[in-house]
């Protein structure tokens, strides 16, 4: 199966096409000026895709930035390495500076800015930490710092939240609840989730299922979780700092992480904008793009993107 796992909205500007990076194909939307010299590379989450970043897509692209956004290993119609370790974080750092250097190879790239949610801003946040390559921006969207997280889920309150990263460290049982009955239990992560349910219509969701019914790609989706617990010692975050400007979106209705997961962020990030944004929930982008995009083009020029 190769065909790309949704089609954009011709209005949109975004394209699709297949990238090599890191010895493995990405499927791959990119909206803006092929050329441009300012690369914005947008990081999704579980059980998202690309798409999930259709709404900020061309905002970005009207800003002047050339928009990369990928699948990422394991992901619709990307590739998906065998084995829990492959998803380990060193792998998936060492993906985004990857794709960083194939967008630097088809055309020179003076700034780059990540934009993530969920487990992309995991690994955005290390990527950032680890200065993996140089980035001038930094967008994240309803996760923690690192530092911020292992503080958190030493709390009874959000151990009981992230409950479901114990649930997948099963062999194959989490593969047969989130797969049964045409991917259910992945159209209710969003539905269920979602605060303003009309975000989520059945052709939204249909594209999430269809792309989990894929031959495989739930394992590697839940072995992101796995590898996370089973080699978290992949990469070592030392202090934790990041010294570059860094905006946090957040959803505060989100059922998986608790408001706290934001406090303290200051500590680690000097040149923190955070936004809570009440009544809605971890899917903040996608359910409320009116609000994060207004919040996006505010901060952007506030600190000249």
């Amino acid at each position: 199966m190769t065909d790309f796992t949704w089609t954009p909205d011709p209005a949109s500007g975004i394209r699709q096409r297949f990238v090599s990076a890191n010895g493995l194909r990405f499927e791959l939307a990119e909206a803006g000026n092929a050329s441009s010299r300012r690369l914005a590379l947008c990081l999704h989450g579980f059980p998202e895709l690309n798409y999930s970043w259709r709404f900020q897509m061309p905002l970005l692209a009207e800003r002047g930035w050339r928009v990369w956004a990928a699948n990422s290993r394991g992901y619709g119609a990307s590739d998906t390495p065998q084995g829990v370790r492959a998803y380990a974080l060193d792998h998936l750092v060492a993906d985004v500076a990857a794709l960083i250097d194939a967008a630097a190879a088809e055309s020179p790239v003076d700034e780059v800015m990540l934009v993530a949610h969920d487990w992309g801003a995991i690994i955005a946040w290390a990527f950032a930490i680890l200065k993996v390559r140089p980035i001038t921006r930094l967008v994240i969207m309803n996760v923690p710092h690192p530092m911020v997280a292992a503080r958190e889920i030493r709390t009874l309150a959000q151990l009981r939240k992230s409950w479901y990263i114990f649930f997948f460290q099963l062999p194959r049982l989490p593969e047969r609840v989130f797969g049964k009955d045409g991917a259910k239990a992945i159209r209710g992560a969003f539905y269920n989730m979602a605060v303003d349910k009309s975000r989520f219509p059945h052709c939204v969701l249909d594209v999430y299922a269809a792309a989990a019914q894929r031959p495989g790609a739930l394992t590697g989706m839940i072995n992101y979780y796995r590898a996370l617990l089973r080699h978290g010692k992949s990469i070592s975050l030392g202090d934790g700092r990041i010294d570059i400007p860094t905006l946090m979106v957040w959803g505060e209705e989100d059922n998986a992480l608790g408001i706290g997961c934001t406090i303290g962020t200051e500590q680690w990030v000097p040149k923190l904008d955070l936004h809570r944004l009440p009544g809605v929930s971890h899917w903040v982008q996608q359910e409320a793009p009116e609000k994060v995009n207004a919040i996006l083009d505010d901060w952007l020029d506030r600190n000249g993107g």
